[in-house]
Formats: structure tokens, sequence, C-alpha cells
């Protein structure tokens, strides 16, 4: 159901109401604060506006979905379940995969109720899936940070390339494929 519905809206801030993080009185405030504001998803409009936080939040639409939540932000997804995905179909659907365990693929989905969802994942990967519930933007930007820095990183690697291919040219030598080791960033250790 879209994030701007009547119906949404409401039972979104009955459990809130439920869950004693507001009045009826702060309710109807944030239904009213909602309908002047310019923004299409109550969700992403109440973070924004300060009236509940990242992590009530993720409780609240897990209630609401029924489905355990995830707060995508800062965690480091699988490189080879990721890459199964276009980008474009990430981001369009809201989704993005958090982990497979042998047949189960583990997606966090901004709308895990979307029926259209399974068809279309189907259509990538036969996995079985199991929806966990997260954040839009947060999914969003995950997905961008991904693909962008999986881009910046093929970028450094041909850039190390060329400047060591360069060095071995000066030398009077080639460098073969099965010299070069593709640049990897050093992993903090904790």
């Amino acid at each position: 159901m879209a994030h701007n519905s009547r119906e949404f809206i409401d039972r979104l801030t009955d459990i809130f109401a439920n869950q004693n993080l507001i009045t009826k009185e702060e309710a109807g405030v944030m239904h009213k604060a909602f309908e002047d504001a310019d923004s299409d998803d109550f969700v992403e409009f109440l973070i924004d506006e300060g009236f509940i936080d990242t992590t009530r939040m993720l409780t609240a639409l897990g209630a609401y979905y029924k489905v355990p939540s995830f707060d995508v932000e800062g965690y480091f997804f699988e490189h080879n379940v990721l890459h199964e995905f276009p980008k474009d179909f990430l981001l369009r659907n809201g989704i993005i995969p958090l982990e497979r365990d042998e047949n189960m693929l583990i997606m966090v989905s901004s709308e895990p109720d979307n029926d259209e969802l399974l068809p279309a994942i189907g259509d990538h990967v036969s996995y079985d899936v199991r929806f966990l519930v997260g954040i839009r933007r947060h999914i969003g930007d995950a997905v961008a940070e991904f693909y962008d820095r999986a881009i910046t990183e093929v970028e450094e690697d041909q850039d190390r390339r060329e400047e060591h291919a360069l060095e071995m040219e000066e030398r009077g030598m080639e460098l073969s494929d099965e010299e070069f080791v593709p640049y990897k960033e050093d992993e903090d250790e904790d």
C-alpha cells in the first residue's frame, strides 16, 4: 500500500498511538502537517520533520506489515547477491537483497505487501524469498552507494592498471592480466 494513502496513514498513526509514541492529538497534527507539506511519502515526512526517529519508525513498520524490520544504513551488503539485480530495478521497487542462504533470499523492502514484488524478483532469480521491511530512502541510498562504489572501484583498478602498465613499458616490459592484482581498500581490523 502506498505510503501516502489515507488507510496507511491512519493505521500507522494508530500503531504509534498503541506503542505510546504519540497521542491522538499528535496524530491529528501529523495528518494535518503531512497534508500541508510538499511530500508524497508519510514515512519519510515523519522522519524528516522529527516526529518519529528511524528506530521507532522501523518498529512501527514491522508491526504494520507483520514482518521483521531491518535498518539498512551502514550495513555491508553481499556483492554477489546484489549483482543478481539491476540497480534501477532495486531503486524502482524500493528493495535490496540482504542475504542468501542456500535457496532462501532475504530481501528488505519498503512495501513488503506489494503483490508485484515476488513475480518481479522471480524474473531475476529463482530463490524462495522472505521479506523484511525497511525505509525506502535508506534502501535507495544503500543501493546507490553500493553500485556507485562498485563503479569507483572498477575505475580505480583501471587507473592503477594503466599506471602500472606505463611503468612496465618505461622499463621495456609488458604487463599480463595474470600479473595485475585488483585494488582493495585496507579493511579495519577490530
